[in-house]
């Protein structure tokens, strides 16, 4: 037995301090809950759906043009008369803006004066028209009686074609003069439509204004609001009319989840109205999104125009795992397949 227990311990002695390199439990428990968990994500990343999103920022604006800030301007020169308004007054379509008055007291006389003259030369010129050509038709017909030379009635339809043009002359003369009239007529300058004055000239009633200058700038009321918002092309492409999308105002609290925007806190819904089919000054390509029916954005005194918006336009369902590898790899996102009318599986629609 000895001998036995000798011979043993002689040849595993050499084997000890392998066993001493064991790692320890702990040790053997943490790898196993690394494996573990390495096991859960790749699990998560295959089967976790996640939606893509374009995503995108703009602001807000009026998407007819005439409901957008616009700026009044004078439709004739002269001196301010009187203010009707100031910055920050509420105007109903209609009401007086400013009152501008001539420097020459008399200047509407003369216009009006040089007006009458007009239109007498131009009721001169028609009836010397009218008698030049009974003068053409009198004398063709003694022509043809063998009365009257050739030479005569050419002559008669000479000047009868030269009191044509005076007359258009005439009449020409005379529109000017009614626009000249109107124009200096309308020295009472009223708001187009109901609104807001936002800013005023720097004028007061010894400032000189010239035609075409800003009078007043002025914001309409009951606008139609839309945003448009900026997305680089390589979402553009993908992005097309009734593609849904959430929206997250300037000064409104929101938390948006991109893949997820069923769980989003204080965003608005939007749908996309059209594509810019050019890009931008800015290197990206416009989206105008308008607000959907039964989903109302909040009311003109939460939302002004100008204001910024940041958007997520949705596109397809995918899994989080591809996500992940589309966006290290800056691929465009998943592609919508079409229908095939024929029967057949179709084509993607990007590129």
């Amino acid at each position: 037995m000895n001998v036995k227990h000798e011979f043993d311990a002689r040849y595993e002695a050499p084997f000890r301090s392998i066993q001493a390199l064991r790692p320890p439990r702990l040790t053997r428990a943490i790898g196993a809950l690394i494996l573990a968990m390495l096991g859960l994500l790749a699990l998560m990343l295959t089967l976790t759906p996640w939606i893509q999103t374009a995503p995108g920022s703009g602001q807000l604006i009026a998407l007819n043009p005439v409901d957008r800030v616009q700026s009044v301007t004078a439709l004739t020169g002269g001196r301010i008369k009187a203010w009707h308004v100031r910055d920050g007054s509420i105007v109903r379509q209609g009401d007086p803006l400013v009152e501008i008055a001539d420097n020459d007291p008399q200047y509407i006389q003369r216009l009006q004066a040089e007006l009458d003259a007009v239109r007498s030369r131009v009721d001169a010129s028609r009836i010397a028209t009218e008698t030049a050509l009974i003068d053409v038709e009198r004398k063709e017909r003694l022509f043809k009686k063998g009365l009257a030379a050739r030479r005569d009635v050419e002559a008669a339809r000479i000047k009868y074609k030269e009191l044509r043009g005076y007359q258009a002359s005439a009449a020409a003369d005379l529109a000017k003069a009614e626009t000249a009239v109107s124009r200096q007529a309308t020295q009472l300058i009223t708001a187009p439509r109901d609104g807001m004055i936002l800013r005023t000239a720097n004028a007061d009633t010894s400032t000189y204004i010239k035609e075409g200058d800003v009078l007043v700038t002025f914001a309409p009321q009951s606008v139609s609001r839309a945003v448009e918002i900026y997305v680089s092309g390589l979402d553009a492409v993908l992005v097309r009319p009734g593609r849904q999308v959430r929206l997250m105002f300037e000064g409104w609290p929101a938390v948006q989840f991109s893949g997820w925007p069923s769980v989003a806190v204080g965003t608005f819904a939007g749908v996309v109205q059209y594509v810019d089919p050019a890009v931008s000054i800015n290197g990206r390509y416009r989206i105008v999104v308008v607000e959907p029916p039964g989903e109302p954005w909040p009311g003109d005194h939460y939302l002004r125009l100008g204001g910024k918006v940041r958007g997520w336009v949705l596109l397809n369902e995918v899994r989080l795992g591809y996500e992940i590898w589309r966006q290290l790899n800056y691929f465009p996102p998943e592609p919508t397949v079409a229908a095939d009318p024929r029967g057949g599986s179709g084509e993607a629609s990007s590129k």
